[in-house]
């Protein structure tokens, strides 16, 4: 084997050494499961739903996942019965990977709480939890998934053994340091993308709140929360009412029959490849308008500030309401599809919806605003929040060895 290929692409300054060959059996003090007997005969039946003071946390395969561990589970297990059992008792840093199930998932557990591992997950006690935790960013890398695929067991029931965990071969810094700033570097990485999925998440729920007040209730006038100098009642009215045209895309005039008898459709603008006359501005539909998807994502409403060319499966709405206002008004409304069939929302059932709209256009806006703004604060932490993991993706690619492509 090249030496070569024993050193990383992307790595820290300072280090030129090979990395070294290790098998994860030699890295434990003892690497097990749970056995079925154990768990049918005294586990399962001891097993309670409540956490109390005498009781472990009952770890099963979707409570983890790198350094993500939930003591917060669906079943709890008496210490007393726990400790018939310290094998399988977290009680040191070790490495948790399913066996069965979501193959290939693998965590870090290295929280002071003792806890008790479930069925189908292999437990590996550390002897260093530094190196413990470079195993495990090397394992969750892409090279790392793939090799565990290799290992499942052709039946029909997809597992891995823990003879095959022991024989998990890496390679690793030879350095202590090295590895510490390696965990380091991908720690950071975790936690930036932590941090934006949560204030995504909370701004997910922000919204939700805020549409539930800032629009009225069934049979209700006002709404709960609204700017300050409103006061006037709102009023419910039919959506086609309101709208100055409802179209739907693909709708077609068929006076307008060219190009062999082709009729001209509302297409998607991508492709639009410039012939004159077939996809031409009287089908283009103008600006300011809201979109509402008639199929799939059944009932979405989208701001339009461009023209643009709606596909098939979009209605299109132009109004003299404010748009981000009506986007949001129609989001916040109960979708209401034909029963038969592919579900689709159709012209008339989007014009009979009951939208309710305030009296005064500037509140409006001030509504389309707010909802606006926090739009785009959602789509600014999702957006670093996919950058950061395909940054990761690339370093987890590029900062280890794929010691298993050679295999």
């Amino acid at each position: 084997m090249d030496n070569n290929n024993y050193k990383p692409l992307i790595r820290f300054k300072g280090y030129t050494d090979d990395w070294e060959q290790r098998k994860l059996g030699d890295m434990c003090s003892i690497i097990t499961k749970q056995t079925g007997f154990d768990y049918s005969a005294t586990i399962k039946p001891s097993l309670v739903t409540t956490k109390v003071a005498d009781t472990y946390s009952f770890i099963q395969n979707k409570d983890f996942e790198g350094l993500n561990i939930n003591l917060n589970t669906d079943f709890y297990i008496p210490i007393s019965i726990a400790e018939k059992y310290p094998k399988i008792t977290l009680d040191q840093p070790s490495l948790l990977i399913s066996i069965s199930g979501r193959i290939g998932n693998i965590a870090l557990y290295s929280l002071a709480e003792k806890a008790f591992i479930g069925g189908a997950v292999g437990i590996c006690k550390l002897n260093d939890v530094d190196t413990g935790k470079t195993v495990m960013y090397e394992l969750m890398s892409p090279t790392g998934q793939n090799y565990f695929m290799s290992l499942i067991k052709a039946s029909s029931h997809a597992n891995i053994t823990v003879e095959d965990i022991r024989n998990i071969e890496v390679l690793l810094p030879k350095h202590k340091e090295e590895i510490i700033r390696l965990n380091a570097f991908m720690d950071n990485l975790d936690n930036l993308i932590t941090l934006h999925q949560r204030k995504y998440n909370k701004l997910v729920n922000v919204k939700k709140t805020m549409l539930d007040k800032m629009f009225p209730h069934d049979g209700e006038k006002v709404p709960e929360v609204r700017f300050d100098g409103y006061t006037d009642d709102w009023e419910q009215r039919k959506l086609g009412e309101e709208a100055i045209e409802i179209l739907a895309g693909g709708d077609i005039d068929k006076e307008k029959v060219i190009e062999e008898g082709k009729y001209p459709i509302y297409a998607n603008a991508l492709t639009n490849d410039g012939i004159v006359g077939y996809y031409n501005d009287y089908y283009r539909v103008k600006a300011p308008a809201v979109t509402v998807t008639g199929r799939g994502e059944v009932g979405h409403a989208q701001a339009r500030m461009t023209d643009f060319t709606p596909v098939v499966r979009l209605l299109a709405i132009r109004s003299n309401h404010d748009c981000y206002f009506l986007e949001n008004a129609i989001n916040n409304h109960k979708v209401v599809v034909e029963s038969t069939g592919v579900p689709q929302l159709t012209v008339p059932q989007l014009s009979s919806y009951d939208i309710f709209f305030p009296s005064s256009i500037e509140e409006e806006k001030k509504i389309g605003e707010y909802f606006h703004n926090l739009d785009n604060l959602i789509i600014l932490h999702q957006s670093k929040c996919e950058k950061l993991k395909n940054i990761k993706k690339s370093m987890q690619k590029n900062m280890f060895v794929k010691v298993y492509e050679r295999k």
